[in-house]
């Protein structure tokens, strides 16, 4: 009986050690309980690295100019019948129907993603600007405008926080060695601006080119305002990221043993003063309003002319312009105006702008870079494709 009485006495003592300790573990973690409800996620990383497809095609999605605001900002420049509707929500749709249309290996946004001014919140508008490209998991890498700072980031805390968003290439700017510890990497500070770097493609898997660029993209960040001798102008790439776009240009080159240079696009927001001046080779597609630009010329048609592999730089800024134009052998191609709640005209239709690379066929062999296309898909009925145009060929 005795035995019996303390086994129970024993069960009672050590259950009420155990409600105890249940009950301290709540009170004392109960910050941690609270926080383990939401869903923590890592960054969702696309496969890489980038690489043409088993036909030998490699399609990019140029994203100019969608000046979002907090997902229901008001459009601008539309019929008055349409007004009331009409929101950033247009602008994400008409992406959601170009990346279902085209089916784009790759998404390129060229500046002025968010109208700054018109948000409290620029993290939140990125988030809904860039949503849909996160959402279908493509590679997408973005540079700045000069809009996008107006809210509450810095354009070097844009970009961060871009470089971290899901299936995100973007980069805050270069990588460069460390010179305190050779097996790490830094990122460069000696160049103007963020957001500058370069994304490398391959060839497609299967193939000897597999393990090697094929196909380069360079991204620059093009300023947004400055005074130069007391007048306001826009930015301008400077002399700094000249010099890394001819070293990356070269490393390239090098790193692959080629005799030859190989092909590359380059993505910035600013158009170059040349562009405004001309004369062109060749225009094709609509030059609609006064070219915007800085009123300093740093060179970039020089160096590209000189550098000899970018073939085409696609653009954004003057939403009314949707040409390309050939200056010295080298494409200058505007996206046209996106995004709805960016300025645009009544009854011309919201458009983007797509870039296709075909690499030549060799007897067993995917070999170099053939062909760049681009045309055009408007945000009617029908996503219309216009003004499709042959950029370069190898031949």
């Amino acid at each position: 009986m005795q035995s019996s009485t303390k086994w129970i006495q024993s069960f009672i003592y050590l259950t009420l050690i155990t409600i105890s300790l249940n009950l301290l573990h709540i009170l004392l973690l109960s910050d941690r309980l609270i926080i383990s409800h939401l869903k923590i996620t890592l960054k969702k990383h696309p496969d890489l690295p980038l690489r043409f497809n088993s036909d030998g095609t490699f399609k990019i999605l140029q994203v100019a100019d969608m000046h979002y605001g907090t997902g229901l900002t008001r459009c601008r420049d539309v019929f008055s019948s349409e007004f009331d509707s009409c929101s950033d929500l247009n602008t994400t749709r008409f992406l959601k129907r170009m990346i279902e249309a085209e089916k784009p290996d790759f998404i390129a946004f060229t500046g002025d993603n968010i109208f700054g001014s018109s948000t409290n919140d620029a993290a939140e508008s990125l988030f809904k600007a860039f949503g849909p490209a996160m959402d279908s998991g493509l590679p997408w890498a973005a540079v700045l405008g000069n809009h996008d700072q107006e809210s509450t980031m810095t354009r070097e805390e844009l970009m961060s926080f871009i470089s971290l968003m899901d299936y995100s290439l973007s980069q805050p700017n270069p990588l460069t060695q460390d010179p305190t510890d050779p097996t790490k990497q830094q990122i460069m500070t000696e160049i103007d601006g963020f957001g500058n770097y370069d994304l490398s493609v391959w060839g497609p898997p299967g193939y000897q080119s597999a393990n090697q660029t094929v196909f380069n993209l360079f991204f620059l960040d093009s300023g947004d305002r400055a005074v130069v001798d007391g007048f306001r102008t826009y930015g301008w790439i400077k002399e700094s990221q000249l010099n890394w776009l001819r070293g990356a240009s070269k490393g390239h080159s090098q790193e692959n043993h080629r005799s030859q240079e190989i092909p590359s696009l380059a993505f910035f927001h600013i158009p170059i003063p040349e562009i405004r001046s001309g004369p062109f080779r060749e225009v094709f597609g609509e030059y609609r309003e006064h070219v915007a630009c800085s009123i300093v010329n740093s060179g970039v048609l020089k160096t590209l002319v000189s550098m000899g592999d970018v073939k085409a730089a696609f653009i954004g800024h003057d939403h009314l312009n949707d040409f390309c134009g050939n200056l010295n052998g080298v494409w200058f191609c505007y996206g046209g105006g996106f995004g709805y709640h960016g300025y645009g005209r009544a009854g011309w239709s919201r458009r983007g702008r797509v870039i296709l690379a075909q690499l030549k066929k060799g007897k067993n062999e995917w070999l170099g870079v053939e062909t760049i296309k681009t045309w055009k898909r408007l945000d009617d009925e029908n996503l219309t494709k216009i003004d499709q145009q042959i950029l370069w060929t190898s031949s």
